[in-house]
């Protein structure tokens, strides 16, 4: 079975290049436009893996993960942020939601930011 990758981003272009980049490796994709939305598709999907933004509409990355790690389901799952907020201007409530790593969408192409995800699975 492939791993499966829930991305949570709400601009559409960013989410399609992650999309099929990760497509293209061989994982299983499914996409969410904002954080109320991405915890629904967590929930139904169970990915191995998620790529999360923080700013976004209707419910952000932080609160979206906050109600992710209720469950016990969402405990575990691995979460790559995945943003243009600097480290330093993140809500302070990530560091107790147990985020994998913490990705500046200008920093990394998206080839480096598959390297991230096949080195979350295998930690």
């Amino acid at each position: 079975m492939p791993v499966k990758i829930a991305i949570i981003e709400d601009d559409p272009t960013i989410s399609q290049m992650y999309r099929m980049k990760f497509e293209a490796e061989g994982f299983d994709v499914q996409t969410a436009s904002n954080g109320r939305l991405g915890v629904a598709l967590v929930e139904k999907m169970r990915p191995d893996v998620l790529l999360l933004d923080l700013r976004m509409p209707e419910m952000d990355g932080a609160e979206a993960l906050a109600e992710i790690r209720k469950e016990s389901w969402g405990k575990h799952i691995p979460v790559l942020v995945l943003t243009n907020v600097g480290e330093e201007e993140a809500p302070k409530t990530l560091k107790s939601l147990d985020v994998y790593d913490y990705i500046v969408k200008a920093d990394l192409t998206p080839r480096q930011v598959v390297e991230k995800v096949k080195e979350a699975l295998t930690a």
